[in-house]
């Protein structure tokens, strides 16, 4: 679901503790409105926000940024859809760009969010219910008005007709009701979830009159109506998606928005094949790049247009834990159902030689599910996480308690592929004619990877090498992004290259993770099929935690306890993102602290006539 902001902002949300913020202007009496619970123009998690009533506009942005020009990306794979809210078809990028929330955090303050849609919010000092005053001059692109009726609408259609995620994230919320034209309330079946009315904040508000009489589970191609400020120019089903900034955007001048949505176009051409995309980006066909290989950032960038600068090339740090990333096993399938058979797959791994031979030492070793913070599980259980164990002692393997984390640092591949097949000895497997076989049933261990992008291939085929020396008969299996999606709803699959990214709170969103109500519901992101009580509860204890060294003790447990079952592989993390950019954009420095913000840059004019120039070989 990436590149959906309300999406990636939960993982920048979540939230453990007493919401404050300052009052704003004097409280809008409404239906239901407590008197002593003031009208603020935000709410944070921890203490209160860092911007005033009064901003402006946010630290990083300029307001004076001047308006125009076009950014061109690249795309993967295809789309049938422009509807990027249920569970058919594959959505075209850039879709979040359409609609409003009814708030919005701030890429230097991922614990805070402001009210866009939002003029007013009243939250409930002991978290039983939130009301959200819609600014009155918000409108859709047709010109009609964003109502509260939208908004219960909305919540509605997404949590009952929408994708899963939905309904794992808006779990808590018992109610919602528009209590005038311009009011809504969202009432709470309890107030353990103390992220809840930030994750509420994130909702993308749809037109009802829009909506009503269409059939929204269905994939579309049409352009459809939102309030947010651009909107779609062009379809072309599969090869491109463009969109153009709405000039009477109504919140063009909200102080969150300002210097913000300065690019009049947004282009995304869709390429099957990434090597083909780099070539076209180098060739000018493309604006910008996010390089993911650290391969090509290593050497295939040695152009006359990157040595003059008229490609930059930047790094953005990342001050996001860096989650997991990994090769998932799909426990669902009898054959990796067994945490020793997992751990004996994982030890045929070998990171160093990737790193070395294939990476040119850019990366580090995943470890955690919550990598480069605190959250991270490290040594022997501390006492706060054993506090949380000791109640699940008889349901987890001895080894969560007395034993160091399985990870990393392993010895060299020989005594690790010795070990390996220890595992899957005890598993009840052994070789018989070079071959892995049950020795129950007699049937040969053959494992298959499913992928989407063939550039993983180069990094599959070691780890099925080794898997070979096993006895372990391995194939990859690559299959255009669609088909791939639809095996994924379905959890089609031995293996995938998946990723959790995390955020610096983690809430909610790891029920759709890890929790056991999720593992057989299609297009969830448990992947793994994790289905185990003790994480079960483990991630609510996440969830209701009420301070950040209880958030950290229970991210750490439920961490442990993850890395004990063996549910992925753990590949390799970069400290920020790479970025190749041809030199007609400009941005704030530094750059935001959490996550780079591209709806600050702008188009410089005059560089860009003499970059558009190059592009085109006119010089």
């Amino acid at each position: 679901m990436a590149g959906f902001r309300w999406l990636l902002a939960a993982a920048a949300l979540a939230l453990t503790i007493p919401l404050s913020a300052p009052v704003s202007a004097q409280p809008t009496q409404t239906p239901g409105q407590s008197a002593d619970v003031p009208t603020v123009h935000a709410i944070a998690l921890y203490d209160d926000p860092a911007l005033p009533a009064d901003f402006d506009h946010l630290p990083y942005a300029n307001p004076a940024a001047p308006k125009g020009g076009t950014l061109r990306r690249a795309a993967n794979g295809s789309f049938d859809s422009t509807n990027p809210f249920i569970i058919q078809g594959t959505p075209a990028d850039g879709l979040n760009q359409i609609y409003d929330t009814l708030m919005e955090s701030s890429a230097d303050e991922p614990f805070t969010m402001y009210g866009l849609l939002a003029g007013g919010i009243r939250l409930d000092p002991d978290r039983h219910w939130m009301e959200i005053d819609i600014r009155p001059e918000a409108r859709f692109h047709d010109g009609a008005p964003v109502t509260a009726e939208d908004v219960v609408f909305s919540f509605r259609l997404l949590r009952d007709k929408g994708s899963p995620f939905y309904r794992a994230y808006y779990a808590s919320v018992e109610s919602v009701t528009a209590l005038s034209e311009r009011t809504v309330r969202f009432t709470f079946s309890n107030n353990q979830s103390r992220e809840l009315p930030l994750i509420l904040g994130q909702l993308p508000v749809l037109p009802k009159h829009y909506w009503q009489d269409r059939d929204f589970t269905r994939p579309t191609l049409d352009k459809l109506l939102g309030s947010g400020p651009y909107e779609i120019d062009e379809v072309d089903p599969g090869r491109r998606i463009v969109y153009r900034r709405v000039d009477d955007y109504w919140g063009r001048n909200l102080p969150l928005n300002r210097g913000r949505y300065n690019i009049d176009r947004l282009v995304y051409d869709y390429f099957r094949d990434q090597s083909v995309a780099l070539e076209a980006f180098l060739a000018g066909a493309l604006d910008m790049r996010i390089e993911s290989s650290a391969k090509n950032w290593a050497t295939a960038y040695d152009t006359p247009a990157v040595e003059d600068g008229a490609i930059q090339r930047v790094i953005v740090p990342d001050g996001q834990p860096a989650g997991m990333q990994g090769y998932v096993f799909n426990t669902r399938r009898d054959k990796l159902s067994d945490p020793r058979v997992r751990r004996a797959l994982g030890l045929a791994f070998d990171f160093d030689w990737l790193n070395h031979h294939l990476f040119y030492g850019a990366y580090q070793r995943t470890e955690s599910f919550f990598q480069n913070s605190e959250m991270a599980a490290t040594g022997l259980p501390s006492d706060g996480e054993l506090e949380l164990l000791a109640p699940y002692r008889d349901q987890l393997p001895a080894a969560v308690f007395d034993q160091p984390l399985p990870m990393p640092h392993p010895e060299a591949l020989r005594p690790r592929l010795r070990q390996a097949l220890e595992l899957l000895r005890e598993a009840g497997y052994d070789v018989r004619d070079g071959k892995l076989v049950n020795l129950e049933t007699g049937r040969p261990f053959t494992l298959e990877f499913l992928l989407y992008d063939s550039q993983w291939e180069r990094i599959t085929q070691p780890f099925i090498r080794n898997l070979e020396r096993l006895g372990i008969e391995s194939k990859i299996r690559v299959v255009d992004v669609n088909q791939y999606l639809d095996r994924l709803r379905h959890f089609q699959f031995d293996m995938i290259v998946g990723s959790f990214p995390q955020s610096a709170n983690p809430g909610n969103e790891q029920r759709d993770f890890w929790t056991s109500d999720y593992a057989d519901v299609p297009q969830s992101r448990n992947l793994a099929g994790v289905r185990d009580p003790v994480v079960d509860a483990l991630v609510d204890e996440l969830i209701q935690a009420d301070d950040r060294e209880t958030l950290d003790t229970a991210s750490q447990a439920l961490d442990r306890v993850l890395r004990w079952g063996f549910y992925v592989v753990p590949q390799w993390n970069f400290d920020g993102t790479r970025l190749a950019v041809w030199d007609k954009f400009d941005y704030p420095r530094p750059f935001p602290r959490y996550t780079p913000d591209f709806t600050v840059w702008w188009v410089d004019p005059d560089r860009a006539q003499a970059i558009t120039a190059r592009q085109r070989g006119q010089e």
